[in-house]
């Protein structure tokens, strides 16, 4: 796994739009931050748009934004505009080798969980993390901005301590770590980027999916053997979804799937601060972690294997 360099004062980040539009407030506002905290934000040229139906530009003109900028060399970070839809269209033009060549921070989260796939599968770390929205809206201090700015600016190893929750599984593990959107990561099951390797400790969030959706795609890695090569499993926030005659939570029917289907021998830790919400942590997807669940609080760590 290789990390990509560390940032330091003056370097480069360009931001980039590879899913569907976004305000250019948030780009313009993320620009803003940027430079406060020494950094030379770079706006690729279809960051704004012009949009293609529900798409940030064509999937020509996203493409080209960032092949110009994983091949600049005086870019050392991208940070994508927001997710949505429409990352997987790129997958198939940006090989391991490209991506391997130079390697730099990827930043981002729900849809850009794909292009995080594709990392991972290349060998190279990435950060899942909110995007310009959240560094646009919240204060410089806020606890997810500043810990994003930790992992660019390599301070390793970083570690998140949260309350326990009481449909944990208490245990120890460590691996890999590797997730994001569940629904996006369930589309590249079983394809050339499928993340479900042997090792991993997999973490998963989603918005407004239904409850018995994120069952299907439960059972498409039980039933694919995902479960069996998985070393431990983070539940992030399930949002905007609806209770169903089934189950009035997200949270219930994970609990009685993982029950039901005799998922035992890994830790779990539910509601960890990672999804569709405020309280997003940056996690380093390709780390080498550690995760530890008691009946009194859930740890992670994430270390940088190059330095241990």
């Amino acid at each position: 796994m290789i990390f990509p360099n560390s940032l330091k004062r003056g370097d480069r980040i360009a931001i980039l739009s590879p899913s569907s539009p976004v305000k250019e407030e948030y780009i313009d506002r993320a620009s803003e931050f940027l430079v406060s905290e020494g950094f030379e934000p770079v706006v690729m040229p279809f960051a704004k748009g012009p949009a293609s139906g529900s798409y940030a530009s064509t999937a020509e003109q996203r493409l080209d934004d960032f092949i110009s900028a994983w091949e600049d060399d005086s870019i050392r970070a991208i940070l994508c505009s927001r997710g949505g839809y429409g990352a997987v269209h790129l997958l198939r033009s940006l090989p391991a080798e490209f991506l391997r060549q130079d390697p730099k921070w990827l930043i981002g989260y729900s849809d850009i969980s794909a292009l995080h796939a594709m990392l991972l599968k290349a060998g190279v770390a990435s950060i899942h993390s909110p995007m310009a929205k959240h560094l646009s809206e919240e204060d410089a201090q806020d606890f997810c901005v500043r810990s994003l700015i930790r992992i660019l600016k390599g301070n390793f190893p970083l570690e998140y301590e949260v309350p326990s929750h009481p449909y944990n599984i208490d245990g120890e593990a460590e691996g890999i770590l590797a997730g994001g959107n569940l629904a996006v990561l369930n589309g590249l099951f079983g394809t050339a980027y499928d993340i479900l390797q042997e090792g991993v400790i997999l973490f998963i969030e989603d918005i407004s999916e239904a409850i018995y959706a994120v069952e299907r795609m439960l059972y498409h890695i039980l039933l694919s053997g995902g479960f069996d090569r998985i070393k431990g499993l983070i539940i992030g926030r399930f949002t905007e979804y609806r209770p169903d005659k089934n189950f009035s939570s997200m949270e219930d029917m994970i609990k009685a799937f993982l029950e039901k289907e005799g998922i035992k021998g890994i830790p779990v830790a539910f509601n960890f601060p990672v999804g569709h919400v405020k309280e997003n942590y940056p996690l380093v997807e390709g780390a080498t972690a550690k995760l530890t669940v008691t009946s009194d609080v859930v740890k992670l760590s994430m270390s940088n294997p190059m330095t241990l």
